[in-house]
């Protein structure tokens, strides 16, 4: 196959380069900057953590690059196109990736929050773009829903410096299609993904595992990026836990409504996510190093479908308005909010 990376830094490099050292397929990236001249000098690198799951656990190791571009039509038409890039980047660079797509190109998100293809198979949403996510329908038209197989990804990756990433923890994959059914599509990229050593399953019901994701990013990654706390300092808070648990129980009643029932409680999750321990969130992180904040996607999407179906989030809102005020503040994030107040007056 020919597979393009777009987006090569830390989840998009670690999937390249698994995919790569099979030698199973040319495998490219579109990228910019350092990034794209770190992969033009040495191919995909890896650096495993010491103690990491995989048998090179401490190791540097290398995949080699079919090509690197910062220009999608150097690249061409691809079999699949992985996007992993910050879901705020995506209405900007959807327009530009269409050399690369043809009409069997297959399109696979990896990327956080709720995307711009998951409310197509909710009843009456046909025809509606989710304005959170894809706020002039840009996405929707440059990346046809019915080519995108859903996916979720479960690992820790960084990037500390331009082409090279750290995997820390976790290799689990999760995709599937939109509509439940089990292609040959699905079954041949999964199988694929698995081949590259990531734990790989293909699920009937990927919107219903990436609204299960979304669940606890949603509260554990604003919160962070206002207190600066970690998962166990947010946790160990009562006040902030029962808040938490608050939104959770909104999200929980919305992903009800459009088919992605979740079959746990707030305490359930709270408890699986105590474990980690003093983990710093993506958001935080992003907050830290001055990076804008995925929010929309994360937490102003969820606000928006509630909206449209007439739930009251009076938590998320508060969550959403504070997140997104302290980032606008320090320029992490746009200081007109058009697209969520857009979306709340057509609801």
């Amino acid at each position: 196959m020919k597979i393009a990376i777009v987006g090569a830094g830390a989840i998009g490099g670690y999937l390249g380069a698994c995919l790569a050292a099979t030698g199973e397929h040319q495998v490219s990236a579109l990228a910019r900057g350092a990034t794209l001249d770190a992969l033009r000098s040495h191919g995909w690198r890896v650096q495993e953590a010491k103690d990491g799951p995989r048998a090179r656990a401490g190791a540097r190791w290398q995949a080699p690059l079919a090509a690197a571009s910062d220009h999608a039509a150097e690249l061409g038409r691809q079999d699949a196109v992985v996007i992993a890039v910050k879901s705020q980047a995506l209405p900007g660079l959807a327009p530009n990736l269409q050399p690369m797509i043809g009409p069997e190109t297959l399109i696979v998100p990896a990327m956080n929050g709720v995307p711009w293809w998951f409310c197509q198979q909710v009843p009456g949403w046909q025809g509606r773009t989710l304005s959170a996510v894809d706020p002039d329908g840009g996405i929707s038209k440059a990346l046809p829903a019915e080519q995108v197989l859903g996916c979720v990804v479960h690992m820790a990756c960084s990037s500390p410096e331009p082409g090279l990433v750290l995997h820390r923890m976790g290799q689990g994959l999760i995709v599937g299609e939109a509509s439940g059914s089990i292609s040959p599509r699905a079954e041949g990229f999964a199988a694929c993904l698995q081949r590259a050593g990531l734990d790989t399953t293909l699920s009937p019901k990927v919107r219903q595992d990436i609204w299960y994701k979304l669940w606890g990013n949603m509260t554990m990654n604003p919160v962070s990026a206002l207190t600066g706390a970690t998962l166990e300092q947010m946790l160990q808070d009562p006040l902030v836990r029962q808040f938490c648990t608050a939104a959770m129980q909104e999200a929980s009643e919305v992903g009800g409504r459009i088919g992605c029932p979740i079959g746990q409680s707030p305490e359930d999750r709270h408890a699986l996510t105590q474990k980690l321990g003093a983990v710093k969130t993506s958001m935080l992180q992003d907050v830290e190093a001055g990076r804008s904040i995925e929010l929309d996607a994360i937490v102003g999407a969820v606000r928006e479908i509630a909206q449209v179906l007439g739930v009251p989030t009076p938590h998320i809102d508060i969550l959403l308005g504070l997140t997104r005020l302290m980032a606008s503040n320090r320029g992490l994030y746009p200081q007109s909010y058009p697209r969520l107040e857009s979306a709340a007056s057509s609801a």
